[in-house]
């Protein structure tokens, strides 16, 4: 599984006018399976994305579609780790 930590580099109102695109942009990769949940940092400096896509390579290259990356908005940083224990209901989460 992947933590994708997102930190705007942009002043909010940047970011707001390419929000709705970047909305669009996680309902399609959602549907794709590429992201298992996502949200906003508070306070609203980015976003979390969790993924569990195969491979670090896959994950930069959906990611690179973000309209937020492809405006210079947003820095990713990437953490790896393996899932080893869960929550009753969320076994699905485990490798």
């Amino acid at each position: 599984m992947f933590i994708v930590s997102l930190t705007y580099t942009k002043p909010l109102p940047m970011v707001d006018e390419h929000l709705a695109a970047h909305v669009a942009y996680l309902h399609e990769e959602y549907a794709q399976g590429s992201f298992v949940a996502s949200g906003r940092k508070v306070p609203r400096t980015g976003g979390v994305i969790l993924s569990m896509l195969k491979t670090r390579r896959e994950l930069e290259a959906v990611l690179a579609k973000d309209p937020f990356a492809q405006a210079g908005l947003a820095e990713y940083e990437i953490t790896e780790f393996v899932v080893s224990m869960v929550a009753p209901g969320f076994a699905n989460l485990q490798e």
